[in-house]
């Protein structure tokens, strides 16, 4: 986390080109939020969060690990004591309380995909619609990498690669139906942030790669017995700026 802490005052100002892709294809798919209640798991800065409330979700909450992704997103007034600290394999949430969750980028930083999506269908209504977003697999393999520039240092930030069937298998043996996976390319709309970061030479060829693994999943029903949390991994959480109950 120690990354993600450094990264946090200028995470919301720096354009990414990765998340810009993963918005422009899921943002239509948002609409209507209206009655919904939505979790952003990873949350960073609660930018897929502060998105849902604008749309007029019923309720929200974003979780994160990072103290200091919580602090800048605490300060949004949108986002005030709908953020709350915990891991994605450890949520501090009740049983089927979601219609709607999404995992922007972070699945790298999951040690244990199984106990994640458990939480995922516990949290989750039968029905619920899952959206996982990540670096894609090829793009990992070609040499790309999570990292942001701190002052004039370049500091890269370690991630565990999944690969596309592993993600799928993981949610699957946990109470998901895998409705697609696709990979996302980098196109036009992205050519002036490679530009502005000085990058403009490279965007043709980053342009064949895929670059976004987009994964919906939709919660097939469980079993009450299934649904029971880990009551080893199931303590509050605790957050400046956050809070315990939804």
């Amino acid at each position: 986390m120690e990354g993600y802490d450094r990264w946090a005052a200028s995470y919301d100002d720096v354009p990414n080109p990765l998340l810009a892709r993963e918005d422009r294809f899921l943002t239509p798919l948002f609409s209507d939020l209206r009655g919904k209640v939505v979790l952003d798991l990873a949350c960073g800065t609660g930018r897929w969060l502060e998105k849902f409330v604008a749309r007029e979700c019923a309720a929200g909450i974003g979780v994160d690990l990072s103290l200091a992704m919580l602090g800048v997103g605490a300060r949004k007034n949108a986002l005030r004591e709908h953020l709350a600290q915990a891991a994605c394999e450890s949520l501090p949430l009740p049983n089927a309380a979601f219609d709607l969750a999404i995992c922007s980028f972070a699945l790298g930083h999951v040690a244990d995909m199984g106990r994640m999506a458990r939480e995922l269908s516990r949290v989750t209504k039968n029905g619920a619609d899952v959206f996982v977003s990540d670096l894609h697999p090829d793009a990992y393999a070609r040499g790309w990498r999570v990292g942001f520039r701190d002052g004039a240092t370049a500091l890269q930030i370690h991630v565990q690669p999944w690969s596309t069937e592993q993600i799928v298998q993981a949610f699957s043996a946990n109470g998901f139906e895998c409705s697609e996976h696709l990979p996302l390319f980098l196109g036009e709309p992205e050519r002036p942030l490679f530009a502005k970061a000085g990058k403009s030479a490279s965007f043709a060829e980053a342009c064949q790669i895929p670059a976004v693994l987009i994964c919906h999943f939709r919660r097939n029903a469980l079993s009450s017995a299934e649904l029971q949390p880990d009551p080893v991994h199931s303590r509050r959480c605790h957050a400046s700026g956050a809070t315990e109950e939804m």
